[in-house]
């Protein structure tokens, strides 16, 4: 039985504000990105040990975003299928967010991240879901890469948030709390937890989910609803994953792998090739935090266009040749960023990275939209969250056993490292054929 339901073709200005949530739900990645490294040093971590104490993500990811993906296409609430996660989330994150800057300890800033991360994965995979429920098939291209354009945007704010701060409001860049963190991470923390659930509620309020039609609610009503039956769910859905979906994972191994050693380990990189500094407490090592938080802001605003240059290049070439070749620009901009001696030089290799990452928030999501059936689609998206969170569980795990001994514990070396995986993941999308995408989605 077909599942395809008649949809309202909704207008750019709707598109935006009913993804208008993710410029909150990806500040707060962007300020975790761009700071939370940062953080666990100046309270007095390892370097090696960063991605232990990043586990956080990927492991609520791991357990949280399956699971609330199946619990979402289970539900049939007065509010909506997927908005009480959203809220639900949105309300964590923002708590997050507004105490993370007050941790007296490592202790303290690995269990507020449990909370911000668990936050944004309740809010992220049935936003996901939200899209291919709202828009018909021939718009989730631009709904999917509107979210990408949004994340880009977002983080470029986070990010560069910071530098605007001392450079434009005079901020004190060596302005320090009793716990070491600089006064400018308050500040753009307590924005974030704003933005946060400002814009979520903005979204489900301005768009909000349609009805369920009477199938739907019969559907879901057959459905148990108990812990055992979403998992049973999980399971089923994972052994009859599409096969496209399955060469997708290959690709996310190699794509997350690498994005998870450049978060971590770009600051550091960028403290020795241009600040000669190792020292986290050294001026150095804050100078090196803001010029990446400036890069990075000068990357997102690259993804964010990048984004939207995506959406007629997928037209012509189709998702997954689009994908590859930001997938290789971004490999070429790791590859480089370890050379550059001096700030300047740090933004034209930072180009490949924007493009990168501008398709990888959105055109993966466009592949898989094309090729699952939609009544799983909140389970789906969770289990595809699966493959970004289990590569970095790897990387947690087998990264600080071979920092030292074979990239001489030097952050430059880690970073060309994440270049080289990035082109692998561009060969692994390859191996995904055209005619694949788009077949199992009619399927009942």
């Amino acid at each position: 039985m077909s599942e395809a339901v008649a949809k309202p073709h909704l207008s750019l200005s709707k598109i935006l504000q009913m993804n208008l949530g993710f410029l909150g739900l990806q500040f707060s990645f962007g300020l975790q990105q761009g700071n939370m490294a940062p953080i666990y040093s100046y309270l007095g971590a390892e370097e090696a040990s960063l991605p232990i104490l990043q586990l956080a993500g990927p492991i609520t990811g791991l357990v949280i975003q399956p699971i609330v993906g199946a619990m979402s296409d289970r539900t049939d609430s007065r509010w909506g299928r997927r908005t009480p996660y959203f809220v639900i989330g949105a309300i964590l994150c923002s708590l997050g967010l507004f105490f993370m800057p007050l941790s007296q300890s490592i202790l303290m800033a690995a269990s507020l991240l449990w909370i911000l991360d668990a936050g944004n994965n309740i809010t992220m995979e049935p936003y996901r879901a939200y899209v291919s429920d709202r828009l018909n098939e021939d718009q989730h291209n631009v709904g999917f890469l509107t979210q990408s354009a949004f994340t880009g945007l977002a983080q470029c704010l986070a990010l560069g948030t910071p530098a605007l701060l001392v450079g434009l409001f005079g901020i004190n860049k060596d302005a320090l709390g009793a716990n070491n963190i600089p006064d400018t991470v308050y500040i753009v923390f307590t924005i974030g937890a704003v933005l946060s659930l400002s814009t979520i509620l903005w979204s489900v309020i301005r768009v909000p989910e349609l009805p369920l039609t009477e199938q739907q609610k019969a559907d879901i009503a057959a459905q148990p609803k108990t812990t055992a039956a979403t998992i049973r769910e999980i399971g089923d859905a994972i052994r009859e994953m599409p096969t496209p979906m399955r060469k997708l994972g290959i690709m996310m191994l190699f794509q997350w792998y690498a994005m998870g050693i450049y978060w971590t380990y770009v600051t550091y990189s960028i403290a020795r090739s241009v600040y000669n500094s190792s020292e986290p407490l050294s001026d150095g090592f804050r100078s090196a935090v803001l010029a990446n938080g400036t890069m990075a802001a000068f990357y997102n605003a690259v993804a964010f266009v990048a984004a939207l240059a995506m959406m007629p290049a997928i037209r012509k070439l189709g998702p997954r040749r689009v994908h590859a070749l930001a997938l290789v620009a971004g490999g070429l901009g790791m590859l480089a960023i370890p050379q550059m001696t001096e700030t300047m030089w740090l933004f034209p290799a930072a180009v490949g990275v924007g493009i990168c990452w501008g398709s990888i928030m959105g055109t993966p999501y466009v592949m898989l939209a094309s090729c699952i059936p939609p009544r799983r689609t909140g389970v789906y998206m969770g289990i595809f969250n699966m493959m970004i969170v289990i590569p970095m569980l790897l990387n947690a795990a087998t990264f600080p056993f071979y920092y030292d001994p074979w990239l001489g514990g030097d952050a430059r070396n880690a970073l060309m490292l994440a270049g080289v995986l990035l082109v692998c993941a561009a060969v692994a999308v390859m191996q995904v054929r055209d005619s694949e995408l788009g077949t199992v989605a009619a399927v009942a």
